[in-house]
């Protein structure tokens, strides 16, 4: 495993981490804490220091056993949880520095930590980017000892900039992958220059880039990506990265082809995202023992050629790009 530092933070981080909202929530499959158990521990145990999850994922239980397999771990291993979404109707009128600084405390209980490494706004209105008075709590719960350092998870570019502002901000979650390549245009330098550290999620758009969906592929009534592609449930983008199926599946094809040149999509969809030096960690969800151990062989792959990743454009630019590029 390599390890990047994390912008302003100055950790240390496995370029590869773990997202846990396959673990916990929104795939179609009842929680499983047995389950959840094996793959934390088989992240950790391959070098995965960094692991991100949520309040909301299946109702706090992936909170839950995140922290019951940090408490069970004696190296250091950063944990990364999100706020916000638990506000229902999720306008930016329900977000109160009273309702946020309860979430981190139920955080901080659900977990049995003493504090938290990383709290990040999880994807809030647009309008709360502007609220100075959120930002202050987080700084307040910093002095405190309940936080080690606060970030946002956007779903666009300029909620990002817009965050970068306040020096509470240490870290932007952003979806950034093969199917959605603006934010290395302008952003990543932008965050670089802040020292932000870029924590990309979605990084292979909900499975298309595993090269295994299909036409015909079906999906559980309970599985995002059956009930959200047109975001019905919340943004589209996270959702495929809101690339409509049709334009996908030619993509794909001659991503396997041309790209990925008959080797395993997935993981040089992941080695992509690696070459952009900007990038802190990555954090591909699991819901198997087996994606853990194949999301990780990215880190130790070649660097792609020149010609890899100009095939990687080329596609972007024939099928993708006019269906995302200026939404997000």
């Amino acid at each position: 495993m390599n390890y990047r530092k994390l912008g302003k933070t100055g950790w240390k981080v496995s370029e590869i981490g773990l997202g846990t909202w396959q673990v916990g929530g929104g795939w179609g499959k009842p929680f499983d804490p047995r389950r959840a158990e094996e793959i934390l521990h088989t992240a950790f145990d391959k070098g995965i220091n960094f692991v991100d999850t949520a309040d909301v994922y299946d109702g706090g239980l992936s909170e839950a056993a995140v922290g019951r397999a940090i408490r069970d771990r004696s190296e250091k291993i950063f944990v990364a949880t999100k706020c916000g979404r638990r506000i229902q109707p999720h306008t930016h009128e329900g977000y109160t520095t009273e309702r946020l600084r309860k979430y981190v405390e139920d955080s901080l209980k659900n977990m049995g930590l003493d504090q938290l490494d990383l709290i990040q706004l999880h994807c809030p209105p647009g309008p709360v980017y502007e609220r100075e008075e959120i930002f202050r709590l987080f700084e307040d719960l910093k002095a405190e000892g309940k936080i080690a350092a606060m970030g946002v998870s956007v779903e666009r570019i300029n909620e990002g900039m817009t965050a970068m502002k306040y020096d509470i901000v240490s870290t932007v979650q952003i979806i950034f992958n093969l199917f959605r390549q603006r934010p290395a245009e302008l952003f990543f330098n932008y965050a670089a220059a802040n020292d932000i550290g870029l924590i990309v999620r979605v990084p292979l758009a909900s499975g298309l880039l595993s090269g295994k969906i299909t036409p015909e592929t079906k999906f559980e009534k309970d599985d995002h990506r059956n009930f959200n592609r047109e975001g019905k449930a919340f943004d589209k983008g996270e959702t495929f990265s809101g690339v409509p199926l049709e334009k996908a599946f030619p993509a794909l094809e001659e991503l396997k082809n041309d790209f990925a040149k008959n080797l395993d999509l997935a993981s040089q969809a992941i080695r992509w995202i690696l070459m952009h030096k900007q990038v802190g960690t990555v954090i591909p969800g699991a819901s198997c023992v087996d994606q853990v151990e194949k999301n990780i062989s990215a880190a130790g792959l070649p660097s792609l050629t020149p010609d890899q990743m100009e095939s990687a454009a080329k596609v972007y630019e024939k099928y993708i790009k006019s269906e995302v590029h200026q939404q997000w």
